[in-house]
């Protein structure tokens, strides 16, 4: 045997990193290498999904991939093995990496949201942080179209599904089937590697042809069997208006596979089942928790946004280069409303027993995107202007729709706005975004009978309501701060007056 150690011995795994704050599992969407495939310090090996963002995780060391830990589909936790690689003997170093060894003594150096490989020097490390944001269907096709000649583009060797590599029509992100058959070439939704879902791939059937993430994903949470789409993209390529076609058509859907614990309940021909995962997940865990454990109250008052829409026109009359939008003047106001009332910007430490009042004012977004409602954070939206919270708002709103935001823009609030009005709604009482004390809701500005200096007039009317947690404040502050922010919606003037 000698001194020298065995491939075994000398394999190196590489763990699922952390991916952010409060994050501990994800989902893998799609491998980027498979067995046998050589690989280079920080190359990109696998894309996965969390309850924040998509996030391409690189891997620190270099050498041949020797395990796949995990398939498309499947949910890993934080700290779990994701992926083993062996180093190359000196014959198989491929031409180009000669200094893939160098690089591996030097360490990786890369940084994923809080995780970084730690074996590298401080000259070393460099932060590159990449969100992956699945391209649009149509053009993931153009582009696969144009790099193949018009073809449809055909499979990496090696990909693999649960319990084996994939057959016939089970595609991956990028890729097309594998050539040749078998059982799991019935549809492109992977239920091999999904536990939630049975029944795909049990009949051979066509190959269902999928260049994007964003397709199966909706398939998948729509219960969609991707095997019975017809595609209308190049080469059959299948686009989310197909998706989005098939849920008006009646179809056969995925059954949910069977809790034993639980008593099966009927199902009838054409219900759609939705897995909770992901940021729909969250979004159930979060709100459950809130009403759960905060005693929130609703209060609300119909004020005359007139003056408002008055003052945003003069604004921009003056800077058309840069607009302000009307929720940067309610989020302005808002921040008035907490100068004023600090006890709304707190969260309450059920441990600890005690109420902590946050120095800034980590101001929260709700946006509604294709992934679900989210709440990117404003850092200190009280140091910004109005003229800057407008480029801001703008900027995280279309990044978080997009889908490009970091994790870490995703948490940390403490106190949420929430234009619902947008959706053409007149009045809520929303659920507060745990941690948080409060949240104020806007809804939609219409025409009005409206009694100003004794006469009837039609005025531009809003409702704003506030949804606050009784623990930290009762009805004389929550009250007062509804009041003030009515009153500068009513006349602008006053935030000058409360600066």
């Amino acid at each position: 045997m000698g001194g020298g150690m065995t491939t075994v011995e000398r394999t190196q795994v590489f763990l699922l990193p952390d991916l952010g704050e409060g994050l501990s599992e994800a989902e893998i969407v799609e491998w980027r290498v498979a067995v046998g495939d050589v690989v280079t310090v920080d190359q990109s090996v696998v894309e996965v999904e969390t309850a924040k963002a998509v996030v391409d995780v690189p891997c620190p060391y270099a050498g041949r991939v020797v395990t796949l830990h995990g398939a498309a589909g499947e949910v890993r936790p934080v700290g779990q093995p994701l992926i083993t690689i062996a180093p190359l003997d000196g014959g198989d170093e491929p031409a180009g990496h000669a200094t893939y060894r160098e690089e591996e003594r030097a360490g990786s150096g890369n940084v994923l949201i809080g995780y970084g490989t730690g074996h590298g020097g401080a000259t070393r490390r460099r932060r590159r942080t990449r969100l992956a944001v699945a391209p649009e269907p149509a053009e993931a096709a153009a582009a696969d179209a144009g790099a193949t000649g018009g073809a449809v583009p055909t499979a990496a060797p090696g990909l693999h599904a649960a319990g084996g590599s994939v057959a016939g029509g089970d595609l991956l992100a990028g890729a097309g089937p594998v050539a040749g058959g078998g059982p799991a070439a019935a549809s492109g939704l992977l239920a091999a590697a999904d536990p939630a879902v049975v029944g795909s791939a049990a009949a051979p059937g066509p190959a269902a042809l999928v260049i994007s993430p964003i397709v199966r994903r909706l398939a998948r949470e729509r219960g969609v069997d991707l095997g019975t789409v017809r595609g209308s993209g190049p080469g059959g390529v299948i686009r989310r208006a197909d998706v989005e076609a098939a849920l008006a058509v009646p179809v056969a859907r995925l059954a949910a596979v069977p809790d034993p614990q639980v008593a099966p309940t009927a199902q009838g021909e054409g219900d759609v089942i939705v897995p909770l995962t992901g940021v729909r997940k969250v979004i159930a865990d979060k709100l459950s928790r809130s009403r759960r454990e905060i005693p929130e109250v609703t209060i609300w008052v119909d004020v005359d946004a007139t003056g408002l829409l008055e003052t945003r026109a003069a604004i921009n009359a003056a800077t058309p280069d840069a607009p302000v939008s009307i929720l940067a003047l309610l989020a302005r106001i808002c921040l008035s409303g907490l100068r004023r009332f600090p006890q709304l910007n707190s969260r309450v430490d059920t441990e600890g027993q005690r109420i902590v009042q946050s120095a800034g004012v980590h101001l929260g977004i709700a946006a509604q995107t294709d992934r679900g409602l989210l709440v990117p954070v404003l850092r200190d939206a009280q140091r910004l202007t109005t003229a800057e919270l407008a480029a801001e708002l703008a900027a995280t709103t279309a990044a978080a729709r997009a889908g490009t935001l970091a994790p870490a823009r995703l948490t940390g609030g403490t106190f949420t706005l929430n234009n619902y009005g947008v959706f053409g709604v007149d009045g809520s009482t929303p659920i507060i975004n745990y941690p948080e004390a409060a949240l104020l809701g806007v809804g939609r500005i219409v025409d009005k009978p409206w009694v100003v200096d004794g006469q009837l007039a039609v005025r531009k009317v809003t409702q704003l309501s506030l949804t606050f947690d009784h623990r930290v404040c009762d009805g004389g502050v929550a009250g007062g701060f509804l009041r003030h922010v009515a009153d500068c919606v009513e006349r602008p003037a006053l935030l000058i007056a409360a600066v």
